[in-house]
């Protein structure tokens, strides 16, 4: 390497170009106007909303959408996203292992079953995507899901060690509650004639959810009752985070 090139490259690195960075916080905004327009137009209207549904309530061109997303799978996939953050501002603190053990089950539930009733059409859209663009697999839900999943299981895996009882099956009792709770809601909405309430359906769940991690805890060496403070069981543990 020649002494020119060695200063050039060991010399100041570019200065950093100002309006490059305005035009991509401008694009950010643009984007987060588009995906706040597109839940607000799929929680009032359902799934079938089309991109010039869209882009009127966000006060923007069609054409503007089309330059923001690669395509209307990936908007759709961004729409996810938002949705899945909506949902863990509630979701998230209620997840927290604190008071008592039943009552943080019913505390979860209820938050969960209520978000639910409250944004139905959003619920749908996760899992079924947009009539044209019906959903597969989306990563977005399947990996927040998993991290619920995982927290879940860090939860019953700290509990069973701090008892020194086998922690291997924290995982599966873990997926297998949010698989219960899942699919009894999951259920309950798509029903055409609902026999129960909201509050009546996360009372059920609540109930079964408590039987189920009581069960298997007791299976596993672990006596608990309903009042049976938290942080008895786990101690501190850390709160859960979803990346977006």
């Amino acid at each position: 390497m020649s002494g020119d090139e060695s200063d050039r490259s060991s010399g100041p690195e570019a200065p950093v170009d100002g309006r490059s960075l305005r035009w991509e916080d401008h694009k950010a905004a643009r984007r987060n106007q588009v995906l706040d327009a597109a839940m607000s137009a799929i929680d009032a209207e359902g799934a079938g909303v089309g991109v010039q549904q869209i882009a009127a309530r966000a006060g923007l061109p069609r054409s503007v959408v089309y330059r923001l997303f690669r395509e209307r799978g990936d908007l759709d996939e961004q729409v996810r996203g938002h949705i899945v953050s909506t949902l863990m501002v509630s979701l998230a603190p209620a997840l927290a292992p604190e008071g008592k053990a039943e009552t943080a089950i019913v505390r979860a539930i209820n938050t969960y079953v209520s978000w639910i009733a409250e944004h139905p059409n959003l619920h749908h859209f996760l899992g079924s995507g947009s009539k044209r663009r019906p959903a597969t697999v989306s990563k977005v839900v399947s990996g927040t899901k998993t991290a619920i999943g995982l927290y879940v299981t860090d939860v019953f895996a700290t509990a069973l060690r701090r008892a020194g009882a086998d922690e291997s099956g924290a995982e599966t009792i873990a997926f297998g509650v949010i698989g219960l709770v899942d699919a009894a809601v999951n259920r309950w909405l798509s029903s055409r004639t609902r026999s129960i309430s909201k509050d009546k359906l996360a009372e059920l769940v609540s109930r079964s959810a408590w039987h189920v991690i009581h069960g298997s805890l007791s299976d596993l060496g672990i006596e608990i009752d309903p009042d049976t403070p938290l942080s008895e069981l786990t101690g501190d543990i850390r709160p859960l985070l979803i990346a977006q």
